[in-house]
């Protein structure tokens, strides 16, 4: 066998322990994930995780543990936030594994094979994951986009015309509330009109839930503040915090590009924001409201 140097012993056993933890990973999703196709994809992975382990220890000779830190933090994002985007969050990493590979590509050809596996096998299997709340993505922009851009845009209007933060929060959230009501039946009748895999209910919680949600990030600085351009500043700003989120969520979740994604919506924000700011205060200056 090739007498390894030490540089290159410290990076196999790094590449063992980044095999044998990700094979834990994917055994412990294989084994709370639902839907059979789904814990055949993981099963099969996590059988190559821990071959490409032994592969490794071949050269190294030595037997690694794995990060156990790791894996509990891939365990609660797969709860939190779905397998589908853990896995991907954790593959996201294999570009930088690549490059370390190519340090030891000499080795031979089963080196050379754990390398395509990672390249391609691997993106192949991950390719065929099916997760529910994937499937309504749509729902969760609708309502998303929806809230975070009209109550912005009302929030900016109702702070100029009105200079009381309780007022304009409890305004905000009366046309909050009744608006997502308003959304979730739009997303009911548009989803049952069209033919697809979609539950017209499923659609229209996901949108009503969503918006909601940007609702309460968007009112919560008006009842905690008493400065009312300051609960206004606050409020964009967790706007532009929430699109940051799930952009980033989709993003990783579907393989989409993020900044396209995250200007588009921040853009529609900041434009129907200052619409909105100055027609608050055209109206307020014009019918001379004080309150």
């Amino acid at each position: 066998m090739t007498t390894l140097s030490e540089q290159e012993v410290r990076l196999i056993t790094g590449f063992q322990r980044n095999e044998i933890t990700e094979h834990f990973i994917y055994k412990n999703l294989a084994a709370r994930i639902d839907g059979v196709k789904n814990q055949r994809i993981f099963a099969q992975i996590a059988d190559d995780e821990l071959r490409h382990y032994h592969i490794w220890k071949k050269f190294s000779g030595q037997d690694v543990e794995p990060n156990k830190l790791k894996i509990w933090f891939y365990s609660v994002i797969s709860l939190l936030l779905g397998f589908t985007f853990a896995v991907k969050l954790m593959e996201g990493g294999e570009q930088e594994a690549q490059i370390a590979y190519e340090k030891v590509s000499a080795l031979g050809d089963e080196v050379t094979a754990v390398v395509n596996d990672e390249e391609e096998h691997e993106q192949a299997l991950l390719t065929l994951l099916d997760e529910e709340r994937l499937q309504y993505t749509g729902s969760i922009v609708l309502g998303l986009n929806d809230a975070l851009v009209e109550l912005t845009g009302a929030l900016a209007g109702l702070t100029f015309a009105l200079q009381d933060t309780s007022l304009v929060a409890l305004t905000a959230l009366i046309t909050g509330f009744a608006a997502a009501l308003s959304m979730a039946s739009s997303e009911y009748l548009s989803t049952k009109a069209e033919p697809g895999a979609k539950n017209p209910v499923k659609a229209s919680i996901y949108t009503g839930v969503a918006y909601i949600l940007a609702v309460a990030v968007l009112i919560v600085p008006y009842f905690v503040l008493s400065n009312i351009y300051l609960s206004l500043a606050c409020a964009f700003a967790g706007a532009l915090l929430v699109v940051a989120l799930f952009n980033f969520y989709v993003s990783v979740a579907k393989g989409v590009p993020f900044r396209s994604r995250f200007l588009e919506m921040a853009g529609l924000i900041v434009v129907v924001s200052g619409i909105s700011f100055l027609a608050g205060l055209a109206i307020r200056l014009f019918f001379e409201i004080e309150v």
